[in-house]
């Protein structure tokens, strides 16, 4: 007896630090790759002028914005090709191919010949990069969200996940600051020259880092267990694709919160960066500050909504999150540009940019957990790939494009709006009526 109670507190410790090393490595290579992949998306307005003809501002400003978008179109295709992998091989290794790939591609960038020194061959490369990144994160953020929950305890699982899903808005966050640091010690002019290469070309280093990191994490117990008892899927595309319970939870996934979600996302956390520099005409540094103090008060909103769905469920939180963003973009957006013109408000503009942030919190904390809650574990990295990256690449990604070509084609700065608005309207009701409760489910099985 004395054995086994000796015993028990050492193995819930070594539990718990197994826990934490997996959290710790999954989050800090997540946000690298989102690091990776906002750098562009934080300088849209540079790639614009630099990449594309010269004169026509609003259409290089649009073809940038298209090329952002583009990065986000492939993530389903890499959400199927990593997924398959991550079924076959495990989490870990794919993972590290995952990571490599985005490192590659972002060197790559910085590398990059401009417009004005090679032609039409500028974008085109800068395309292919752009694609690169995409399958990269295509394959990552499942990886990512199942390597977690896969190591969590049931009743921490919505807010241990939370932490992966808030990835996104500290590389965001990251990619601002390095942009910022990199101006002001260079100046604008050779910022735009030649200075934006060098945040590309320094995440060779956050590359490194995070390929150490990953290098010495083990495999998820689920997986291996699978494993051990020879019971990994042969074919996991076929069996998720053609199982009638998994394509009905990926239809689920879809329609209660992913085709909605990567708008919300962008409509509260990048979009802001771009609105504020065009239409409303802020220099990009004075944006990326505000933006970065935005984004760093709203960063433990993740979190907080990660542990209110593990309190009170996934379901509830994330129709709350819907419902707060389809009635509170318009007025935001309304207010902000009255805090920007004539005369900068910076405190007033930074309160209204962080409670875009809260709807965007409440509805992608809970949705690492619910999506792996969704589908069985031999068949789990294969299945939620698909549903995410469409809702969050395909509807999501292209969300700047669309608000801010509708927007130039109604003449009105707010018209595009009611892009993220009415999907946030569609996916709300759909969860408010068919979206399951799963914070309860055994995911070991």
């Amino acid at each position: 007896m004395s054995a086994g109670g000796s015993e028990g507190p050492a193995a819930l410790a070594s539990a718990g630090n197994t826990t934490f090393r997996a959290v710790t490595a999954a989050v800090a290579g997540t946000v690298f790759e989102w690091f990776d992949f906002f750098l562009y998306g934080s300088l849209v307005a540079v790639f614009g002028r630099l990449f594309f003809p010269p004169g026509h501002e609003t259409a290089g400003l649009l073809a940038a914005l298209a090329v952002f978008g583009a990065g986000w179109v492939v993530r389903p295709l890499g959400a199927l090709l990593f997924g398959r992998l991550g079924d076959r091989i495990g989490r870990r290794p794919t993972f590290l191919i995952t990571i490599v790939l985005m490192g590659g591609a972002t060197v790559g960038i910085g590398l990059l010949p401009t417009y004005a020194s090679a032609g039409l061959l500028a974008p085109i490369l800068l395309v292919s990069l752009r694609l690169a990144q995409g399958l990269a994160v295509g394959g990552e953020f499942g990886g990512a969200a199942i390597y977690v929950a896969e190591h969590s305890p049931a009743r921490h699982r919505g807010l241990n996940t939370s932490l992966v899903m808030g990835t996104g808005t500290v590389g965001l966050l990251l990619a601002l600051v390095a942009i910022m640091l990199t101006r002001g010690l260079l100046g604008d002019v050779a910022f735009e020259a030649w200075g934006w290469r060098l945040p590309f070309l320094a995440s060779v280093l956050l590359l490194a880092l995070s390929v150490y990191m990953r290098m010495h994490l083990g495999e998820s117990p689920m997986f291996e267990k699978l494993q051990a008892e020879g019971e990994l899927a042969h074919a996991p595309l076929k069996e998720a694709f053609t199982t009638p319970a998994h394509v009905k939870s990926m239809l689920l996934a879809l329609i209660t919160l992913t085709a909605a979600q990567g708008v919300v996302w962008n409509a509260g956390t990048y979009f802001p960066l771009v609105f504020l520099q065009s239409p409303l005409g802020l220099d990009v540094g004075v944006a990326a500050e505000l933006m970065a103090c935005a984004l760093l008060l709203g960063a433990p909103l993740f979190p907080l909504a990660g542990w209110l769905s593990d309190r009170y469920g996934r379901r509830p939180v994330v129709i709350t999150g819907f419902a707060l963003s389809a009635l509170t973009l318009l007025p935001t957006f309304r207010m902000l540009a009255a805090a920007v013109q004539p005369e900068l408000e910076f405190f007033t503009a930074l309160a209204l940019i962080w409670t875009l942030a809260i709807p965007v919190a409440l509805v992608c904390g809970p949705a690492p957990a619910y999506l792996v809650e969704l589908f069985p574990t031999r068949i789990r990295y294969s299945a939620i790939g698909l549903p995410y990256h469409i809702g969050n690449g395909w509807f999501g990604g292209f969300m700047p494009f669309a608000t801010m070509a509708l927007s130039v084609h109604f003449g009105s700065q707010f018209a595009g709006l009611y892009y993220p608005i009415t999907m946030a309207i569609i996916c709300g009701l759909c969860a408010l009526f068919l979206m399951p409760e799963t914070k309860d489910r055994d995911i070991s099985l």
